[in-house]
């Protein structure tokens, strides 16, 4: 097969298509045909250009004679024949957020199902959906909570977060409980590129651990250790630890109603030493806690992916982890004030259950 000569590009394009290449506004198939263009300027055979963009050989072929005679300007989509199709968005939209029929038997539209019952097109549903953010196979939870005294520990917590007392250190205290040393039953097949890693389904458990850990507000840092109990012995055992990392100064600790906290063994500690003072977050309410940030964090970036022969193992790899993380230590920032978070944290007066099963 004669080799293609490399197409000619007019002057100032070449600029032109690579910025179009790399731009994250501009339609996905202008990209695509501005990369097929400048592989082909600089010597790509068709074949290899349909390899590399992911493209037929006709394809190649069409956008190379395309630009040849027209230039940038023929790159851009011709206008379809015919008058396009007009459909009343506000129509599709309440559609969207009404229940299916009870009919139906499902729970929820999807793109597809929702256009068959309008009559019209899967892809008209989905460009409307992704324009007005409709995820309706999306679900989250949330919780009221019952705490009598809700609003009071938000102003509390929040006010430590917000303007902490002058002098004073105030850190987050929670524990990650049940923490598996997982195995897998076969090695993990690295990352390659355009595949990602891949570990077995199963796996072996070789125990568990808990994790207590402190998270300084004003820095980030965070002070650890694991446990195989999580009961007020180690609970004390961690908020003593704590104190000494933070000597002579009034320590103020946010914590959960969890029972172990506010066991009478700790309570006489804390009698006993009155620069340490906890905090409770109100009941249903840990997501006031900022640890369990640094929780979910390392889970992502350490605990779920790792493979840990023994509990050894998994405390020694959260161990590095939480040095490293010290390392390049940086707190969060907590921009809700507490009026916010009370305007949301709690039922209405007049709230009630709006759900109205469809017939």
């Amino acid at each position: 097969m004669s080799r293609v000569e490399p197409l000619v590009l007019r002057a100032g394009d070449e600029q032109k298509l690579r910025e179009w290449t790399r731009s994250s506004t501009i339609p996905a198939g202008l990209a695509q045909r501005a990369r097929i263009v400048l592989l082909a300027a600089e010597g790509a055979s068709s074949a290899e250009v349909g390899r590399l963009v992911g493209v037929s050989l006709p394809t190649v072929h069409s956008w190379r004679v395309r630009y040849a005679t027209g230039g940038l300007a023929a790159l851009d989509d011709r206008p379809r024949s015919g008058r396009p199709a007009v459909h009343d968005e506000q129509a599709i939209i309440a559609a969207t957020l009404d229940r299916p029929p009870a009919s139906l038997g499902v729970t929820h539209w999807s793109a597809r199902l929702l256009a068959d019952q309008l009559g019209i097109s899967f892809a008209t549903v989905a460009r409307i959906w992704r324009r007005w953010g409709l995820k309706p196979w999306k679900a989250e939870t949330f919780t009221f909570s019952t705490d009598p005294e809700l609003e009071a520990k938000i102003r509390d917590v929040v006010g430590l977060y917000l303007d902490p007392p002058a002098k004073a250190v105030v850190v987050c205290v929670d524990e990650k409980t049940q923490i598996q040393a997982l195995d897998r039953t076969a090695p993990i097949l690295p990352l390659r590129p355009g595949i990602p890693e891949k570990q077995t389904h199963d796996d072996k458990r070789n125990g568990t651990t808990t994790l207590f850990a402190a998270l300084e507000v004003a820095t980030g840092l965070v002070t650890d250790r694991c446990f195989s109990q999580h009961t007020n012995v180690e609970f004390l055992a961690f908020l003593k630890q704590v104190a000494r990392a933070y000597p002579r100064v009034p320590l103020h600790v946010v914590c959960d109603n969890y029972a172990t906290h506010k066991h009478p063994n700790v309570q006489a500690w804390l009698a006993k030493h009155p620069r340490v003072q906890l905090h409770f977050t109100p009941t249903s309410g840990s997501w006031l806690n900022m640890v369990e940030i640094f929780f979910g964090i390392i889970t992502r970036q350490a605990i779920r992916r790792g493979t840990f022969h023994s509990v050894k193992d998994l405390e020694t790899a959260i161990g590095t982890y939480i040095d490293g993380w010290n390392e390049r230590a940086h707190p969060f920032t907590w921009t809700k004030n507490a009026n916010e978070i009370i305007t949301h944290a709690k039922p209405s007066p007049n709230h009630k259950k709006t759900y109205n099963p469809r017939h």
